[in-house]
């Protein structure tokens, strides 16, 4: 599995938009973790196969997101994976906002985009517009945060 991640502190955006992001969560959002995985194609044009991947890609990052979110829940810290299609939390109760992965992703790394029929698409440094951004918010702070996903990762790929 070609899988890349980064854990950073909060942007101000998301620091000060909680309780739009999540409105049933109570705590900071205190890192932020971007993972990225290898697409086969590049996805730049919207056809059959790239939706195709688009669709295995995204289950992919719920089942690994699940996993970091419950060893996550499991030390007391609230975590939430964001549906890198509508941008909206997959565990918790819907805000009025939506996530923006690309800007979180820009933002975090500052990564270049690409411009291509209204969509915004990452240019990772190596796999180039072949790649799938995802994001989790954590109220676990960045190095508890580093420590879960490289454990949980560890397992999953063994």
């Amino acid at each position: 599995m070609g899988i890349e991640y980064s854990v950073h502190l909060p942007s101000e955006f998301v620091s000060s938009n909680v309780c739009q992001l999540l409105p049933d969560w109570l705590v900071p959002v205190l890192s932020v973790l971007i993972i990225f995985q290898h697409c086969p194609v590049l996805l730049v044009e919207k056809t059959a196969e790239t939706e195709f991947h688009k669709q295995q890609l995204r289950a992919q990052f719920v089942k690994v997101g699940r996993l970091i979110v419950l060893s996550l829940q499991h030390w007391g810290y609230r975590a939430e994976i964001f549906d890198p299609r509508t941008g909206y939390p997959i565990l918790s109760q819907p805000g009025s906002l939506r996530l923006d992965d690309v800007a979180v992703v820009q933002n975090s790394l500052g990564y270049p985009l690409t411009q291509t029929g209204g969509c915004r698409i990452i240019e990772h440094p190596t796999w180039g517009n072949a790649v799938f951004p995802s994001v989790l918010l954590s109220s676990a702070a960045p190095d508890i945060t580093q420590a879960v996903v490289e454990e949980v990762l560890a397992a999953y790929t063994c």
